[in-house]
Parts: C-alpha cells; sequence; structure tokens
C-alpha cells in the first residue's frame, strides 16, 4: 500500500511520459558530494576512499587510454544506509525497493536551530509546524532535513565536531531525534530519511535510536547530503541510486533532485 501511494504521488507530482518529455521543465539538482582524498569518513574507520592509477597515457597501439582502481568503506562521503546497517534481517543494498528511490521529497528545514545547537535533533514539534504549513507527510515520501551542515565540508573537524582518530565518542552535529523519527517511519509511513550532516543520528548518539527506528521498519538512510538549500519545502523528486552491492549494509549513492522550475 505504501508503495503504491507513493508512485501515486510521484505520478501527481509529474506523470512519466510527462517527465520524460517536458525534463526542461525541472532543475536538475546534485545532492552528492564527489569522492576524493578530502572525503569524510566516520573516525574508527580504518580506511579512506582509495584511487590508484593502473593506466594513464598512450597506448601501444597509439591512442590515449586511463584505468583506476577504485575502493572505499560502505558508509562514508554521500551514501545510502540499507535497513540491514542496523537491522538483523533487514534488507540488503541491492534489495531496497526501487520505488523508494525515486519518489517525492519533502525538506524540514532546521538550518537556523542547528546553526544555534550544532547538538540540535529534529522534533515532533518540527514536524507539525511543517504540516501545518505544507500539509500532511504522505506515505512513501523521502524525508530530508535541512541543516546546512554541509557547508563544514570537507573540514573534517567542523564538520564531525571531532577530527581524533578512532575516536567517535566525542562527535557533534545535528540529527534526528527519537519521537519526531517515529512519528515519520511509524505514523507516515516515509520511505526514506536523509539529512546534510554525517549521521541522521546526531554527533553525540551512543545508541544510534533514529538508524534503529528506521531500520527496523525497513527504511533507508541517505547521509552527507549536499546543497539541501537548492530544494523548495515540496515539489521535488529524489532519484538516489545506490551502487548495487549485493548483501551490502549501504554504498556510495548519486542523489539528484528534479526541482519544478
Amino acid at each position: 500500500m505504501i508503495n503504491r501511494m507513493a508512485f501515486a504521488a510521484l505520478f501527481a507530482l509529474c506523470p512519466l511520459p510527462t517527465l520524460a518529455m517536458d525534463l526542461g521543465d525541472y532543475q536538475l539538482v546534485d545532492l552528492s558530494h564527489s569522492y576524493g582524498p578530502e572525503t569524510v569518513y566516520w573516525p574508527t574507520s580504518p580506511t579512506a576512499f582509495i584511487k590508484e592509477e593502473l593506466d594513464y597515457g598512450i597506448s601501444e597501439g597509439g591512442w590515449f587510454y586511463s584505468s583506476y582502481s577504485v575502493g572505499a568503506p560502505a558508509h562514508g562521503g554521500t551514501h545510502i544506509d540499507a535497513p540491514l546497517h542496523f537491522a538483523e534481517g533487514g534488507i540488503s543494498t541491492e534489495k531496497i525497493p526501487l520505488e523508494n528511490l525515486l519518489a517525492p521529497a519533502i525538506v524540514i528545514d532546521v538550518s537556523g536551530k542547528a546553526a544555534a545547537d550544532r547538538d540540535y535533533r529534529l522534533t515532533v514539534e518540527d514536524v507539525s509546524e511543517f504540516e501545518a504549513a505544507h500539509g500532511k507527510i504522505a506515505p512513501g515520501t523521502i524525508v530530508l532535513l535541512r541543516t546546512d551542515w554541509s557547508r563544514h565540508w570537507p573540514d573534517t573537524l567542523a564538520y564531525l565536531g571531532d577530527d581524533t582518530p578512532g575516536d567517535a565518542t566525542k562527535l557533534r552535529f545535528p540529527g534526528y531525534g527519537e519521537a519526531a523519527t517515529r512519528i515519520l517511519v511509524e505514523q507516515r509511513g516515509v520511505a526514506m530519511l536523509g539529512i546534510d550532516s554525517a549521521s541522521i543520528d546526531y554527533g553525540k548518539s551512543q545508541d544510534y535510536i533514529a538508524h534503529r527506528v528506521g531500520a527496523s521498519r525497513g527504511v533507508s538512510n541517505l547521509e552527507n547530503l549536499a546543497h539541501l538549500d537548492r530544494l523548495p519545502p515540496t515539489g521535488s523528486i529524489i532519484l538516489a541510486l545506490p551502487m548495487k552491492i549485493a548483501g551490502g549494509s549501504g554504498g556510495p549513492v548519486r542523489v539528484v533532485a528534479l526541482v519544478p522550475r
């Protein structure tokens, strides 16, 4: 039911034939950070993004050719968390329903509150205020929490609040509060939660309750997003296609928003 309602909402916003014919009516906004030497990873990650040159230059046949080997932990940079990340028996990356990866989005803006309190967590009141202004959040929606934390990227100390290698106990950045997460996941039936900070759980969290609540209901997460300030509160469509890793708990993802002009 949730998936059908998500598609119904998507079609109501933009029927697929219209989308194919009138893409010029939409602005495409890249919500992803590039992967490279400065990509921010969790302090306990044993490795970071690795790109190694295999070939670069003029080949024996006389044409130019380049090739690289790349590798990275699944949970770093702009990435997706599959439910398996925090739910034993949860679905893995390659099994996330496609209708959850292409869906209408809403943006809840708490950037002012996060600027005043880097430990800020989305509250029930924030959700209520959003719905009072824009209507009830529909099942199958992708919820994006705008904190404007991406302005700190890729300064690890400013972004995470602490840059001690191997220690994740002193991090400080905004996220989702438990009560608000339960409303979105358990009562509204959203498809996915996203945020422009390092985690949907705020930095000080030691129990990762937002992850656990969502994962228990099959909800995936998008983390380390960018440019949420370029999206309206409602009306956007999100396309989030992760690397299709069999049995994975997440992976790198390219996230694009279609914003009506």
